[in-house]
């Protein structure tokens, strides 16, 4: 698939060599960060030096009082209180973390998960009868909860008071609970408004322990769960979020809790240089697993885990339903690559819509993600569940899908999630129906450019620039992600030196140069195509990022091939 190559020319000349003069760094490097948002000296080194106190305070979030104030209500009349939370890994580390942590203040809570087949998505009126019935009269709700209008207002109804901890955008009326605590309220005035699910959670924990003189200690001990949520729940790798993610890395490190150390293990990773990247693609899959696969109540057991029998029990199950999952995941794809192939009319829309009743409900989402970096456009990917026909969808950048789906909300029962991605569920009558209106909305509103996938370029590059002091201070730029993505570099008219290797079925290694330059290792995935032309003499344009290669214990700089231009 072709690609759009954008380089980003919006930073201010003067800005860039004056914070490359005060920091005394390359302009490259500078206008990086002005890119980022990044123009002082102060800023600079609030960037490149997290600092834990940096983290805001709780209480600036709207509600955080109430919250406190009907936990303390309720841990002085001993009522049971139910930490309750969704079933991907926002939602489990969400629970994990304020169950741990009030566990070992107060033995009256449980926690509660919501099946994913028998209840659905977010606060199930299943939950709150078994509260209800079970004698709880508090439920703290995590990474859920925002749009649940009814739901809270028949839990008010038995009894049962609603905290919501939630991140998501509000709908045009707010839930009747105790506290809401979500920084997209438009009346909150929370400083930061990305942080995670989890991030809501530590934010409680985090108000709790200073109202009663806890050290930040016992707090901290959750930011490994806390930078899980955040790198796989995809949010914004900045501000507070990166403050987090930074001291959270650390942890899961240095010392994570019992079953992340385990879950690390059981992927097979040894050291302890883990990135967001590797906690996105070791950690965050065998975590949604349970939930895909079995009961996401199995993902929160390992998570609170201290014994490392049981966590180690725990792990390896849910490492099979990580196998398992594959195996749907593999089976889907194939399906609905060859439903879109082998049907012309599919092959021209502007949207994807792809229905089969059988599909595992559990990994439609990853399908849908598969499907969307395919064939580039807003995708969504429905299967029978519970009478009903449930859908997960993802949108390419700068579509909002959700946008989109509320022109669709009449025939849907509901719907819920974001700008890139959401969940939707509807009567089965209605299928054909909304593939028609969905590909009515997209067709009208998306711009022809937003169909042709972007590798967006953060500056230009000489290969004589990449040197030692430059790589390490590009690495400082970590924890990478939304918003603030591994760097990607263009260099013009360079060369292979020596021959260029087909790896696998599809992948190229080699060395290239520009004139006068050293050699620098190079692997491009999935470009095997250019193999051919690229002979030695043949000049040719790269985009890529710079990353460090370690083979037998050895390091060097490698280029990461994000796109070819010949």
């Amino acid at each position: 698939m072709n690609k759009r190559w954008t380089v980003r020319d919006n930073a201010d000349d003067e800005v860039v060599k004056k914070l490359a003069a005060d920091l005394n760094i390359d302009t490259v490097l500078s206008t990086l960060l002005v890119n980022r948002g990044i123009s002082t000296f102060d800023e600079a080194r609030y960037f490149f030096r997290p600092d834990i106190l940096h983290l805001h305070d709780p209480f600036l979030m709207k509600d955080m009082e109430k919250a406190i104030d009907r936990i303390d209500d309720a841990i002085a009349a001993g009522e049971k209180m139910l930490i309750f939370g969704d079933y991907d890994v926002d939602g489990t580390t969400a629970v994990a973390t304020v169950y741990s942590f009030f566990k070992e203040r107060y033995e009256n809570l449980e926690y509660y998960i919501p099946d994913r087949y028998k209840e659905g998505y977010g606060i199930s009126t299943q939950g709150i009868d078994y509260a209800a019935d079970n004698g709880f009269t508090l439920i703290i709700a995590l990474d859920c909860g925002i749009k649940s209008v009814d739901k809270i207002d028949y839990a008010n109804t038995r009894g049962v008071d609603f905290i919501i901890c939630d991140h998501h955008l509000p709908g045009a009326e707010l839930p009747a609970a105790i506290a809401i605590l979500d920084p997209k309220r438009n009346d909150c005035e929370y400083p930061y408004k990305e942080l995670s699910g989890c991030g809501i959670g530590f934010k409680l924990i985090q108000a709790y322990a200073e109202t009663h003189d806890i050290p930040f200690e016992e707090v901290a001990r959750y930011l490994d769960l806390a930078a899980i949520s955040i790198s796989c729940d995809i949010v914004h790798i900045t501000g507070e979020n990166r403050t987090l993610a930074h001291f959270g890395l650390q942890k899961i490190n240095t010392d994570p809790c019992m079953g992340v150390k385990t879950l690390v293990e059981i992927a097979g990773r040894t050291g302890n240089n883990l990135s967001i990247s590797d906690v996105v693609f070791l950690l965050g899959p065998r975590i949604n697993a349970a939930g895909r696969i079995d009961d996401a109540k199995h993902a929160v057991e390992l998570l609170i885990s201290c014994d490392e029998k049981l966590a180690r029990e725990k792990g390896m199950m849910i490492n099979t339903h990580n196998a398992e999952r594959k195996g749907h995941d593999f089976d889907i794809t194939g399906e609905a690559l060859n439903m879109i192939d082998s049907d012309e009319e599919l092959i021209g829309r502007k949207s994807t819509v792809v229905f089969n009743e059988h599909w595992h409900k559990g990994v439609i989402g990853i399908v849908a993600s598969r499907l969307t970096e395919k064939y580039y456009r807003p995708t969504i990917v429905l299967t029978r569940s519970n009478g009903h026909v449930a859908g997960s969808a993802r949108s390419v950048l700068g579509y909002d899908l959700y946008e989109a789906l509320c022109e669709c909300k009449d025939l849907l029962i509901q719907f819920g999630g974001h700008k890139y991605a959401a969940g939707l569920t509807m009567e089965p009558e209605n299928v054909e129906a909304f593939k028609a209106r969905f590909e009515e909305v997209v067709s009208a509103t998306i711009a022809p450019e937003q169909l042709i996938q972007q590798i967006q370029i953060d500056a230009e590059l000489r290969l004589s620039q990449i040197e030692p002091k430059f790589f390490r201070i590009l690495n400082q730029f970590a924890p990478f992600g939304p918003e603030n993505m591994s760097p990607v570099f263009i260099s013009k008219n360079v060369y292979v030196s020596g021959n260029a290797a087909l790896v696998g079925a599809a992948h190229i290694k080699m060395s290239v140069m520009q004139e006068g330059t050293a050699a620098f290792d190079c692997i491009a995935f999935n470009h095997g195509e250019y193999l051919p032309q690229l002979k030695p003499g043949v000049p040719f344009d790269i985009c890529y990022s710079i990353e460090e290669n370690v083979w037998r214990e050895r390091r060097t700089i490698q280029l990461n091939i994000k796109g070819i231009r010949i």
